[in-house]
């Protein structure tokens, strides 16, 4: 009798899968920017959106590529682990928007399999909108193996954490954030708006969607350091390590970070209580120099 190997499926590297069309009206972005209680003026009237909108149109696009090479009896062992958004340009209303995404690669850990995906956003001209490099981590279970190209880096430099601060700022996530976010996003995990799902998964309780967290680490960089422009912002990467609970605060420090290519770059992380929640978090702002 045979046994069959549990493994990643090498043949559906690099796959281009099916095609995801969304098409943005003004009341989407108002919807987002008052789910993550975005401030910025621009944001809260629709006329451009907030920067972590841009994972919105690609959702349904973001796990198509694991289909093509994970085995479906570990999908429920999978967890968001990394993002990095790269913006060509802000998503505005009236955006006809087409999506797609590829797995470029993987490598198996003690602990689990980290995978990268790779999503590219087009306007109806065929345009790219944004890229994005989205790491899951498959817990628990080890293919062995290394292939492909994983994310680009973006590691907080240790270095820098003995200096100044160039934006220190806290926030706080509503009771109600997560179902409010559940509804503008179209993310309707039962982690997130149920209480048995969550203790179910070994959550101490409903948790805030990381997208959610980050959008409001976003929205506050632009507030400190970005002139509150979000086409300033062509980079934006960031680590979650540890969930948020509603009602928590998050507190953000940045650092000004190397400059080789003319970008203002900025290192930060995110606190909830003394735990780090963000690490390894990245954004650069094109155009000018980070103004403090």
């Amino acid at each position: 009798m045979t046994i069959a190997t549990v493994e990643f499926d090498q043949a559906g590297l690099g796959r281009w899968t099916e095609e995801v069309r969304f098409e943005v009206t003004r009341e989407r972005l108002i919807e987002y920017a008052a789910a993550t209680n975005d401030p910025i003026p621009a944001h809260r009237a629709g006329d451009v959106a907030s920067p972590v909108f841009a994972i919105v149109p690609v959702f349904q696009a973001l796990m198509y590529p694991a289909l093509e090479v994970v085995p479906v009896s570990l999908f429920g062992k999978i967890l968001h682990g990394e993002q990095d958004f790269r913006f060509h340009r802000p998503i505005v209303p009236g955006d006809r928007l087409i999506s797609r995404g590829r797995m470029t690669g993987w490598e198996g850990l003690e602990n689990g399999t980290r995978a990268c995906v790779h999503l590219e956003c087009r306007d109806a001209a065929g345009d790219l909108v944004n890229e994005q490099y989205v790491t899951f981590f498959v817990r628990g279970f080890d293919d062995g193996r290394k292939v492909g190209d994983l994310s680009p880096p973006h590691k907080f430099d240790e270095g820098l954490r003995g200096g100044d601060a160039i934006a220190d700022f806290t926030q706080r996530i509503d009771e109600d954030q997560t179902f409010r976010y559940a509804d503008a996003s179209g993310d309707p995990m039962p982690i997130h708006l149920d209480e048995d799902s969550a203790l179910a998964a070994g959550l101490p309780g409903i948790i805030a969607h990381g997208f959610c967290v980050l959008a409001f680490t976003s929205w506050g960089l632009l507030e400190a350091v970005g002139d509150s422009d979000v086409t300033r912002l062509s980079r934006l990467a960031a680590r979650f390590a540890k969930p948020v609970l509603p009602g928590e605060e998050i507190r953000t420090r940045a650092f000004a970070g190397p400059d080789g290519d003319g970008s203002g770059c900025l290192s930060f992380e995110t606190w909830a209580g003394d735990q780090t929640v963000i690490r390894d978090g990245l954004a650069e702002f094109a155009s000018r120099d980070v103004q403090t």
